[in-house]
């Protein structure tokens, strides 16, 4: 199947669910149990989109190509799910892409889930939203923790085949994000929500 083909069935797939989110009124400030409930549903899209695309990566040709696929497919899956009202993305401490840097808000969000998992809590199960006023404009933010799981180690765990080492290297020479171990705090993802100005009343 083409790279036209299978965008074209992606946004066909996500259609109705941006018609949902735009009908359900994204604009009410007052509705943050609506915006988390929105954001799970992209951040879902965005986990699914990848793990598809990287499992029969995987499963067809190895950890290098899995690799390659990941540097185009990512950022194409993301912009997928966005819209012109809500960014969604991933982001890390330690981040392979140096696109998917954190901005402050988010390392310190970042930091927080880091040290939840350090005190037992299950990554899997770490979320958080906040609204921000930058500047009289009102923004929904949304992070939702990433555990390193198996598929993750196969590219961002200690032991990594030379063959896959060089390939990285060569994709992401700044690479940071290698040496995780199962259930360490990988990054998160992360949706960004315009909900308008504020209020005067």
């Amino acid at each position: 199947m083409s790279r036209l083909m299978r965008s074209t069935i992606l946004n066909l797939v996500m259609l109705p669910l941006v018609i949902s989110v735009f009908s359900a009124g994204w604009g009410d400030a007052t509705n943050q149990e609506l915006w988390v409930q929105q954001s799970r549903q992209l951040v879902n899209r965005l986990q699914d989109g990848l793990k598809m695309r990287l499992g029969k990566a995987l499963s067809e040709s190895g950890p290098v190509a899995a690799v390659a696929v990941c540097n185009v497919a990512a950022p194409e899956i993301a912009d997928q799910v966005s819209s012109e009202s809500a960014a969604v993305g991933r982001t890390a401490l330690r981040v392979r892409n140096p696109d998917n840097a954190p901005d402050k808000w988010e390392a310190a969000i970042l930091q927080k889930f880091e040290q939840r998992v350090e005190n037992g809590e299950d990554a899997a199960q770490i979320e958080y939203s906040e609204i921000l006023d930058n500047g009289g404009q009102r923004r929904f933010r949304y992070m939702k923790a990433i555990p390193t799981g198996g598929l993750c180690l196969t590219c961002h765990g200690s032991d990594l085949a030379p063959e896959l080492r060089e390939r990285i290297a060569k994709l992401y020479p700044d690479d940071q994000a290698t040496g995780f171990s199962a259930g360490e705090l990988r990054g998160a993802f992360t949706v960004s929500i315009d909900i308008g100005p504020v209020s005067r009343d």
